[in-house]
Parts: C-alpha cells; structure tokens; sequence
C-alpha cells in the first residue's frame, strides 16, 4: 500500500504546477508562507515590469501626499487624552457633589470609584456621540466607495469623461486609489480621443484616392477623349493604386510592430556598409534633382534587426530627398560615443516650423497636407521610423539645422 503525504496526495505524483510557470511549492497551501507564494506567482504572471521601482515610488508619494501632517495626528492624540482626563475630572465632581449632598454618612470608596467610572465612560460616549453629529468620517468614507463603483461602471460602459472627486481630508488610505483611478480614466479617455482621430484619419487618407480613381474611371467612359488625356487619366489612376497599397502595407506594418507579436531578431552587423548599399540604391531619387550627398561613415558595428533598421534609414533618406530643392545637399553622418551609435540624417530643406516639431512622429500628421499628397505620403512613415528605434532601445530627434534644413538624429546601443 502507498503512503500518502499529509496533503493527502501520492508521493509519487508531480507536485502540480503554479500559473506563473514552474515553481514547485515548497511551502503549504495554506498560512502565510502560501499567501506569500500566491501574490508572487500573480505578479509573474501579470507580467516582469508588474510595478517598476518608478511607480512603487509614485504610489509612495501618492500615500504621503493623502497622510495627515503630522501636527494633526499629535493634535488629535493630545485632544484624545484631554477629552479622556476632562470626562474623568467631570465625572469625579459630579459623583463628588452627589455623595456629599445626599449621601455624606456613606463611606464606600469602591462603589463610588466604580460609579465615576461609569459615569465618565457615559460622559464619553455621550462626547462622542454629539462629534458624530458634526463630523462623520465613515459614513463620508462609504459614499465616496459608492460613489467610485458607479464611476466604475460608468467606465465599463464606455464612458471614460469621468473625473472622482474627493476631498483628501477623508480619504486617509484611499487616496492613492482616488488618485490612481482618475489618472486612469484621463488615459482612457484620450486612447479613446486617438481611437476616433485614427479612425478618421485612415477613412479620410483611404477616401481621397478612391475619390480621385472614381472620377478619373467615370471620365474614360467619354469615347471622345484623346489618346494623351487617356493615357494621363490611366497614369494618375495607377498612381492612385500604387498610394492605396503603400498605405495599407504601412497601415499592417506599424500594426504588426505595435502588436508585440513582430519578427525581433537583432545580430551583429556593419551599420556603415548597410547606410552605403542604402544610399547607392537611392541613387535614381538623389541624381534626378541633382543634389550632393554629404556622407561621413566611420567602420561601426551594431547589434540590431537589419531588416527593421533598414526601413528606418530608407524613410529617413526618402524624407531628406524629397524635401530637398534641385541642387541642395543630403548628408548622412556616423559616429559613436561609449556603447552608443549615433547617426544623423539631414537636407538643405525647407525648416520644419516649431508647431510640427512635436508631432512628427504621431500617426498620419503632416505638415502641408497638398505637398504630402502630391507626393504620395502618407504621414506614416515616421511612426514606423519611431516604433522601429523605440523597439531597439533607441532615440530619435528630428530638429532645424543652423545654417536652414532639417535633420533626423537616431542614437542606438550598439549592443557590444
């Protein structure tokens, strides 16, 4: 016959596995040490950056911020014994007077000892009572808990223009609650406010070739139309395509980047050969307008997805050229510092004007609209630009230069 441990399982049989993966439980089921083994194993499943040092100092500060000063909390302990030592001094008077007037031949010092305490403990709770019926803290506590579920559900709903207010006075431990609740619906409510932006702006990037390939299409159907106008017409409806297909392979490519979920796979290479082979393949854009290219490219290696980086100095270098009059300058420069490489894309552009600099790289912003378009932009290649150096642990800053134009600073570990 097999022995059973005290858990009432098989020896023999494997222990069963925790949520978070793997960890055998040493420790029982039950008690402190299992408590402990439980939240431990919620907070690897939550995830490894489950609460950054960051936000348990935050959530530190938030809980001094609600704490009473101290002058109130010795206020109330030297209220509190005052309040405890006048019930005795009246109860005592009180008890005095009594025996004196109606009871003076009566010499029983336990009994009325016990009565004056009784008294003063009356005397007390009736204090009590009547600070009650001016200051009631609890009941202050349990509607604002009520009132945070039916903030709650009105989240649920959808309904993220919910704001708690709280005075801090009666929050005490909940106001780091309070706090964190509201900043969470401010979150919530601005993903929503992209949500809807992100919305409008694809249904309107998507509607304007549609609109321009139904009304060049209708137009052919005219017999009339020269050989030249048709071939103009079929030209600008091929290019209208060719916009429309750039823009949903942007659109599933920044998708798939945000999803977590896209091929990461960083080695070792020569950054400097792969911005040569780049600039070379761009060569047809940069000779057709006649411009000079500045480049300064030092033997540097990084550790990164080659793949992904490539479309990051493709886009930077296609921005820089189109941007760039007949005859002006790109140039295109490496260095390294400590364990970081540092590239800079730039062009004797235009300036980029200080209202745009901050949102450059936000989803389908541009700053002149009509150009964009005429060149077949789409406002999304500096997000992707963006997601692809955030996903390498890298910087990117785009500014105006000195001497006019603008450029695009990438910093990235270099990972050796």
């Amino acid at each position: 016959m097999r022995r059973q441990g005290d858990d009432g399982r098989d020896p023999g049989e494997r222990p069963h596995r925790h949520l978070a993966g793997g960890r055998r439980g040493r420790e029982g089921r039950g008690g402190r040490g299992g408590e402990r083994r439980r939240l431990r194993d919620l907070r690897l499943f939550a995830g490894d950056d489950w609460q950054t040092p960051e936000e348990r100092e935050r959530i530190r500060e938030l809980g001094k911020q609600m704490r009473p000063p101290a002058k109130y909390i010795w206020l109330s302990i030297i209220g509190m014994h005052l309040v405890i030592a006048g019930t005795w001094g009246l109860s005592y008077l009180i008890m005095h007077a009594v025996f004196q007037s109606a009871y003076p031949e009566l010499e029983w010092p336990i009994w009325r000892q016990f009565l004056t305490i009784e008294l003063a403990f009356f005397l007390l709770l009736g204090f009590i009572h009547l600070v009650r019926l001016f200051y009631r803290p609890l009941r202050r506590q349990m509607e604002w808990f009520f009132n945070l579920i039916i903030a709650m559900k009105e989240l649920s709903k959808g309904n993220f223009d919910v704001t708690f207010k709280s005075n801090p006075k009666y929050m005490g431990q909940f106001g780091p609650l309070v706090s964190t609740f509201n900043e969470m619906a401010s979150e919530l409510h601005q993903m929503e406010r992209m949500r809807q932006e992100f919305i409008s702006n694809v249904s309107h990037e998507f509607q304007s070739p549609l609109t321009s390939i139904a009304g060049f299409a209708r137009a052919l159907r005219t017999d009339e139309l020269p050989a030249e106008t048709t071939s103009h017409y079929l030209d600008i409806i091929e290019t209208e395509s060719k916009r429309l297909s750039r823009l949903s392979d942007n659109l599933l490519k920044l998708t798939s980047l945000e999803s977590k979920h896209h091929p990461f796979e960083p080695k070792p290479y020569r950054l400097d050969r792969q911005l040569r082979h780049i600039i070379l393949s761009c060569e047809p854009l940069w000779q057709r307008k006649n411009i000079e290219m500045d480049v300064d490219l030092p033997e540097a290696t990084i550790v990164a997805d080659e793949d992904l980086m490539s479309q990051v100095w493709i886009n930077l270098l296609h921005n820089s050229i189109k941007f760039t009059p007949e005859g002006g300058t790109v140039g295109v420069r490496l260095t390294t510092s400590d364990d970081r490489i540092h590239a800079v894309v730039y062009n004797s552009g235009p300036d980029i004007s200080p209202q745009a600099l901050p949102h450059l790289f936000e989803r389908f912003f541009k700053e002149d609209k009509a150009r964009e378009r005429a060149g077949g932009g789409s406002g999304l290649g500096l997000s992707i630009v963006k997601k692809i150096v955030d996903m390498h642990d890298g910087d990117i800053a785009a500014s105006n230069r000195p001497k006019g134009g603008a450029q695009f600073a990438v910093s990235l570990p270099s990972g050796s």
